[in-house]
């Protein structure tokens, strides 16, 4: 899976190598950062590849660039991620995206589901299937998902057991770790800065998301499972390549 998935740096070699049949569905995922894309390749990619579903991760920007060249992440607005995964449909078999509700650009006074819907409708606009390429946008923040296992962050080294029962606290305060607040003080990434020293989310957000495992992570947050289950779903026999 690894392997595979390291393709996609090489960009239209990505598409011959993948196009051997239609039991194979080719998925991008339109991603802001090197933690999510990580997650997709790794995480993501070790549960959906034996279903035939390939996912890739490829950050905002590196859409439009034929040679995969590498783009920092974040930053994201509603016409770069729209945009990107309208490019992206061109080469794969399904697009959607794994970006933050937090920071992102102009949402506006939306809701997370408010965004998404015009995300969507807005795609539709380019005369793509909603069932082929949809948004997913996850609330708050990436690093809430984390939260569906604080002890999970055990497997980052050197991790102080008062960090992770810091950690423990701020989870028992919501009822999911979806609910945690995207407020700049308190977003999921900076209670995780405020209670555990020395935390870099490229090095250790993978690290604590392998730990926590999607079973976990799926349980715990509704949201990310209903995406989840949608890619899952990603079958030859579903028509979910129809422009419908």
């Amino acid at each position: 899976v690894p392997a595979l998935a390291g393709k996609i740096h090489n960009g239209r070699a990505l598409a011959e190598e993948l196009d051997r049949g239609p039991s194979l569905i080719r998925l991008a995922i339109s991603v802001e950062g090197q933690t999510e894309e990580g997650f997709v390749n790794d995480v993501l990619a070790n549960h959906l590849c034996p279903l035939g579903v390939y996912p890739f991760a490829i950050r905002i920007h590196r859409a439009r660039s034929a040679s995969g060249c590498n783009a920092g992440g974040g930053n994201v607005s509603f016409e770069k991620l729209v945009s990107d995964m309208v490019n992206l449909s061109w080469n794969f078999n399904a697009v959607t995206s794994l970006v933050d509700y937090y920071g992102f650009k102009d949402k506006g006074e939306r809701s997370v589901e408010g965004l998404e819907k015009d995300l969507g409708q807005e795609i539709h606009r380019n005369n793509l299937g909603t069932k082929r390429v949809f948004p997913y946008v996850q609330r708050h923040e990436f690093e809430g998902l984390l939260f569906s296992d604080t002890f999970a962050f055990g497997a980052i080294e050197h991790v102080a057991e008062h960090e992770i029962a810091a950690l423990s606290d701020i989870r028992r305060q919501f009822e999911a770790p979806e609910d945690i607040n995207d407020h700049p003080e308190s977003a999921p990434s900076k209670r995780i800065l405020n209670s555990v020293q020395g935390y870099r989310k490229r090095r250790d957000g993978l690290s604590v998301a392998r730990a926590a495992g999607l079973t976990k992570i799926r349980a715990e947050c509704p949201r990310f499972n209903g995406w989840l289950t949608s890619l899952e779903g990603l079958t030859p026999d579903s028509r979910a390549f129809g422009n419908a």
